[in-house]
């Protein structure tokens, strides 16, 4: 028998999937009562009870000084950034990415440009953006479509370049100009790569927004981790970076749950 013709059943790759979930809950409990165990106040491990506290604080009780509910009030501000920055980073990535992998004369005057840009490390140029843009919302989204744009262009391209050259011949054939090619031809087949493409960002993109949060932000969750972390409130954090996982988690499945009921013949496009 070959274990690679084996495939689990159902209950079997449930199993699987939650195992390494449990065993990291399992060592940081046995981890956290053995610290616990030396020291009652120590904060670097707090207990499960710990986090229900925090988490009841945070989540539920509103705040006595704003009278927001900080969980809720960080969760919508660091979703709006990071949404107006994919969005944007999503349109300029299609657009430019089309011309690129269509256009010849395109391709050479913006590719080595992308490519360029693509390797500047993004966070490096923070604080340019804080000088020239100042430190609201402008310059926290702006870094966030910096960071993700020029790759998402490149992976753009390169899918428009790789489409069968036939395609298009039979496309002017019929008398199509390239207006039609782009958007009859061209587009549908790169969408569900557009999908896949915004999937793959969502992990830098979450990363540049922290880091701008971090910063300079009086809310949000990135300021809400790096505000605490002066206390030493594992208690806060470990939840924080919990809620930001599972939000980051909960969008990458929406993002495939998306691509396939628009695009099922994408079914093999982005299989991670």
């Amino acid at each position: 028998m070959r274990w690679i013709n084996t495939r689990p059943s159902r209950g079997a790759q449930f199993a699987l999937m939650t195992l390494p979930f449990a065993l990291v809950v399992l060592a940081y409990a046995v981890s956290s009562a053995a610290r616990l165990a030396e020291n009652v106040n120590d904060k670097l491990l707090p207990s499960l009870g710990g986090f229900a506290d925090a988490i009841n604080r945070m989540a539920f009780i509103p705040d006595t000084r704003t009278g927001e509910i900080v969980l809720w009030a960080d969760t919508l501000a660091s979703i709006t950034r990071l949404s107006s920055g994919l969005a944007i980073a999503t349109a300029t990535a299609l657009v430019v990415g089309m011309l690129i992998g269509m256009l010849p004369y395109a391709r050479s005057l913006l590719s080595p440009f992308i490519a360029a840009v693509s390797m500047v490390p993004p966070l490096a140029l923070l604080p340019i953006l804080f000088i020239a843009l100042g430190l609201g919302e402008v310059s926290k989204i702006a870094l966030i479509v910096i960071g993700v744009a020029p790759v998402m262009i490149r992976d753009l391209a390169l899918k428009a370049i790789e489409l069968p050259r036939e395609q298009i011949i039979k496309a002017e054939t019929l008398g199509g100009n390239s207006w039609q090619i782009a958007l009859r031809v061209v587009l549908p087949q790169i969408l569900p790569r557009l999908i896949t493409c915004v999937r793959l960002q969502l992990g830098p993109a979450w990363l540049f927004l922290i880091a701008a949060e971090a910063i300079s932000s009086d809310s949000g969750l990135g300021y809400r981790i790096f505000l605490v972390r002066r206390y030493l409130s594992m208690d806060v954090i470990f939840p924080y970076v919990a809620w930001i996982t599972l939000i980051a988690v909960l969008t990458d499945w929406l993002l495939d749950r998306l691509r396939l009921a628009v695009f099922p013949w994408s079914a093999t496009e982005g299989n991670t």
